[in-house]
């Protein structure tokens, strides 16, 4: 009677096909693409590619503003909304 199990099991374990443990050789590890030093960049303007000083210029060009930035009627009247939700809710309870 356990005779066909037996038989059954050993043909499964010999038709089963080796699984692929390893990465393909050419696959470049993770450790070294976390290690690598981007030297290009594109810009966030338009998309083209700038060289790593280029990009460190615009981003501070960027950064140093005349203008504060403009938020509309509509958004700052949420945000405002939404501060004094967030200063009442600890004290009434929902």
């Amino acid at each position: 009677m356990w005779k066909p199990i037996y038989l059954l099991s050993l043909s499964s374990m010999v038709m089963a096909m080796p699984a692929i443990a390893l990465p393909p050789p050419e696959d470049v590890p993770e450790e070294v693409l976390r290690t690598e030093i981007i030297t290009e960049a594109r810009s966030p303007i338009d998309g083209k590619p700038l060289t790593a000083a280029e990009y460190a210029e615009l981003r501070a060009k960027l950064a140093t503003s005349n203008y504060p930035p403009r938020v509309s009627a509509d958004i700052q009247h949420l945000i405002f909304l939404l501060r004094i939700r967030q200063f009442i809710r600890p004290v009434l309870p929902r």
